[in-house]
Parts: C-alpha cells; sequence; structure tokens
C-alpha cells in the first residue's frame, strides 16, 4: 500500500534539528514513512511511480504522533469522581486504592477501549501504561480493536500496610500486593514473555510496578533489574510530592530518588512517572544514570505537586535528562490530551520563573513526541518524522479557526491549536481516526457501557458517601 500526502502547508519532523518543512510531501509505503521532503522534490523522486491513494494536503499540517509517557488506562472509569481539593497521597490511598479495590476485569478492558479512543482523538499514537490490575492481556486486547501502540505490563505492589484503610478490600490487597519482592518478579517475567511484542509489534509489556511506599527497595532494584535482562523497561511512581520525599527523608534520611539509586535502582531503562520532588544533585544524577522522567502538568495541577514552585523539569531538560509528557489518569488529571499538556507545560515555567525562554513550544512538542519515544526507548521507530520511521501521525486540518490566519505553525500548534481541528490520526501506515471516527470500534457504545459499569463501580467502592477520607498518614511509619 503506498500513499501520498502531497503539498502538506508544514511538517514537524522533529528530526534532530527540529527541521519544519513548507510545501512538503510525504510518501508512505505500508507501515513507514518511504519519503519526506519539499513538495518538488518529493515529486521529482517519484516520478513515473503509482500510488495506491494520493491527499491533497493543501489545507493540512502534518505532526509525529503524540507519545503519552504514563497513563492509567485502568483509571479511565473515575473520571470526575475523586475531589479537587486532595494532595497525592490522600488521592491515591483513601479514593484511587478504593476504586482500583471495586473494578472488574470487564471494567478495566472497557476502561482501556474509551480511554483508547479518546488518546487516539487527540493525536496520541503510542503510550506507556502503568498497567492492569489483573493482567496486561486486557489492555492489549482494546489496543487490538482500535490500532494503537503502546506499552502495558502489570501492576504490581509488595508492601501491604498492617491494617486495610476504608475501601480496600481483601481480594485487592491480594491481586495488588504479592507477598514478596520475588513472587512478585517471578509473575512480572512470566507477564513480559508472554506478551511482549504482540499485535505485530505494536504491543510491548514492560516490568512495571507501583513504586513508593507499597513497594519495598526489594522490588523497586528487582524491577530495573528483571527489565535490564529481559531486555524492556520499567516505570514506577516516585517523588511524585513533596509529602513523599518529607516522609521518606524522615523514614531513611534522603529523598526518594537518592534512595533508590543508593541501591542501584535507577537506571538508563527506567521512567520515573511524575518526579515532581527532585533536588539539583538528583537532577545530574538522572543524567549520569540516563533515567527518564514522565512529567504530568494537568495531574500536578490538579493534585498540587508543586511542578512550578519546586519542579527541576527544564533543568532536567538542560541536563539532557530525557523528559516525555503524560496525562495520568483522567481522575488526576482531567482528560488524556496530550496537546492540553504541551499548552500547560509551554506557559507554566515561564510564568512561575519569569523567564520567557526557559522552556518554549520547540520544547514542549519535542517532549510530547522524540522525548517521550526516547524515553520509551522506541526512538528508533517512532517519534519523528524521518524516512524509515513508522507512519504515526497526526493531520491538523488548517480550515479551521483555530489556525486562521497563522505565520509560525509551532505557535500555531502549541498556543492556538487543540484537538479540535484534528482530522486524521494514523498508527502503522493507517488511519485509526478518520471522518470523526475512530476506526473499527462502536465509540457509542463503548460509552454508554462505560457509563454504565463506571457509576456500579462508583457505587461500590462507597465513593459516592461525604465521609471519605480527605488527609492520610498511612505509611508515615514503618516500611
Amino acid at each position: 500500500m503506498r500513499t501520498l500526502i502531497e503539498n502538506l502547508n508544514f511538517a514537524f519532523t522533529v528530526d534532530k534539528n527540529d527541521t519544519v518543512l513548507r510545501n512538503a510531501s510525504v510518501v508512505v509505503e505500508n507501515d513507514r514513512i518511504a519519503d519526506i521532503g519539499a513538495a518538488d522534490d518529493v515529486a521529482s523522486r517519484h516520478k513515473g511511480k503509482s500510488f495506491d491513494k494520493v491527499i491533497d494536503g493543501t489545507m493540512l499540517g502534518i505532526c509525529p504522533g503524540f507519545v503519552d509517557s504514563h497513563v492509567h488506562l485502568s483509571e479511565t472509569l473515575s473520571r470526575a469522581v475523586f475531589p479537587d481539593n486532595l494532595n497525592t497521597r490522600a488521592w491515591v490511598f483513601h479514593w484511587a486504592k478504593p476504586f482500583y479495590a471495586h473494578i472488574t476485569e470487564e471494567d478495566e478492558y472497557w476502561g482501556a477501549l474509551l480511554g483508547i479512543t479518546e488518546m487516539l482523538r487527540c493525536g496520541t499514537t503510542c503510550f506507556l501504561d502503568m498497567g492492569s490490575q489483573y493482567d496486561p492481556g486486557i489492555v492489549i486486547r482494546a489496543m487490538d480493536k482500535t490500532g494503537i501502540r503502546g506499552i502495558t505490563g502489570r501492576h504490581a505492589a509488595d508492601n501491604r500496610p498492617s491494617e486495610l484503610p476504608r475501601g480496600w478490600t481483601e481480594e485487592m490487597a491480594e491481586h495488588h500486593f504479592f507477598p514478596d519482592a520475588q513472587t512478585a518478579l517471578k509473575v512480572l517475567e512470566e507477564n513480559v514473555l508472554r506478551y511482549n511484542n504482540t499485535l505485530d509489534g505494536r504491543a510491548r509489556c514492560w516490568v512495571n510496578i507501583e513504586g513508593k511506599e507499597p513497594c519495598s527497595l526489594e522490588l523497586h532494584v528487582g524491577a530495573v533489574a528483571l527489565a535490564e535482562k529481559l531486555g524492556v523497561g520499567t516505570t514506577y511512581h516516585l517523588a511524585t510530592s513533596i509529602e513523599e520525599a518529607k516522609v521518606c527523608e524522615s523514614k531513611y534520611g534522603c529523598w526518594p530518588i537518592t534512595r533508590v539509586d543508593n541501591a542501584g535502582g535507577i537506571r538508563k531503562n527506567l521512567v520515573i512517572a511524575h518526579g515532581a520532588a527532585v533536588s539539583d544533585e538528583e537532577v545530574k544524577l538522572l543524567a549520569e544514570r540516563g533515567a527518564s522522567v514522565a512529567f504530568c502538568p494537568c495531574s500536578s495541577f490538579k493534585l498540587g505537586k508543586g511542578a512550578t514552585s519546586i519542579g527541576k523539569y527544564p533543568e532536567m531538560v538542560r541536563a539532557g535528562v530525557k523528559v516525555g509528557l503524560g496525562t495520568d489518569g483522567v481522575s488526576a488529571a482531567g482528560n488524556m490530551n496530550l496537546m492540553r499538556q504541551m499548552l500547560v507545560v509551554a506557559g507554566m515555567f515561564k510564568d512561575a520563573r519569569l523567564k520567557p525562554d526557559i522552556f518554549t513550544a520547540r520544547d514542549a512538542l519535542r517532549a510530547a513526541t522524540i522525548e517521550g519515544a526516547r524515553a520509551l526507548m522506541w526512538d528508533d521507530e517512532i517519534g519523528s518524522l524521518e524516512i524509515g520511521k513508522k507512519a504515526d501521525f497526526i493531520l491538523f486540518d488548517l480550515d479551521h479557526v483555530e489556525w486562521t490566519p497563522f505565520y509560525d505553525p509551532l505557535q500555531a500548534l502549541v498556543f492556538s491549536a487543540s484537538t479540535a481541528s484534528i482530522t486524521q490520526t494514523w498508527v502503522d501506515g493507517k488511519a485509526v481516526y478518520v471522518d470523526g471516527k475512530v476506526q473499527g470500534v462502536d465509540e457509542a457504545g463503548i460509552r454508554r457501557k462505560a457509563r454504565e459499569l463506571a457509576a456500579a463501580a462508583v457505587v461500590r467502592a462507597g465513593l459516592h458517601e461525604e465521609d471519605v477520607e480527605t488527609t492520610t498518614t498511612l505509611y508515615d511509619e514503618g516500611n
């Protein structure tokens, strides 16, 4: 299958020089980019050759597909359930955990389908999911139906509280908390061996764990080591808030990243989710180790993680740390829209530091594309529009009020445009979102099912009641 998209108004290549082509053409052959360049040059190189499809790109712009470097697909049914006056630890322990305690495998499947349709509508072509509460195959089945690319795993922890808080269930504790690190790692290895590189390579499986207090130091280090042995990556939550950092310091005499690094657990195949509470010394440490950070701006805003006051994300980028953008979960951040994350991250540090050049639109686009791909160890195939890479991209309709008029397409993309002007999303050389529809699924049916399942899960979890706790001391003492 050969497709020519000709005379595009612009093409963001996001190559090493951040080249922006004007009046460009792209040739897609099967699942890869066969050519990209100035329209006249591409036409000359392919003179006399036939195409199965030719798309007029005169009023279109093209961008690499967005890479969501931290998302919770199993959280999708909890949109707008948890209040917005909670810090991270209370949010997790008294709201998210009860929700997870009461969702079923069926809930996870439909939630994953719903989340993936939202991502494709928003231009996300690849994601790093924290993983299923039950089995990675649940997410992969949803990926199979929608054509998206992504990484998932089996959510795991091994440091169970001595007394389960309200809303947690024994059943949840049994499938969420393994008896020890070695048992957890054995199951995680089995999942990688079973699910990695499935769906013709579109689906990958990593050694993912929850991280933070619910995981022992042995599990943090063991997950990275196992992933290294298996040739995959791992991701876990760490340094997610100043509260977490202070608890860690009071118990162990140092902040979370330093503690894990002292045990050998910060390595180049690790994606740290959030990384809000990071010292200047730890920024250098992350750069030296080659580890990545998934920054979730909207989640930081909603939960008050402190990105604008203590966050070191511009410093990380300058130090050479791979910093990708994530949406987190729909309850933590409200959406799975990476364009919204780009807008926020392109402005928040300018305003907080009173430095308009500290984190620019260019940095935001890179974080949403190639830097996310680098973090996911997939930049050899995705994250930029270059010959030989996978044909994962977004087409924007420029005959839209958001793009009328514009001079600099990068400024327009980050500060003016929204997902409303996305007309097509392509993955693996196929248009998986086109004509206002995600292909291959009944979106209206998915939404109906999601509403039904979500309402029941909220009631089962007791999150509709008024006396759910909004502060916590869980894990403040002991291990």
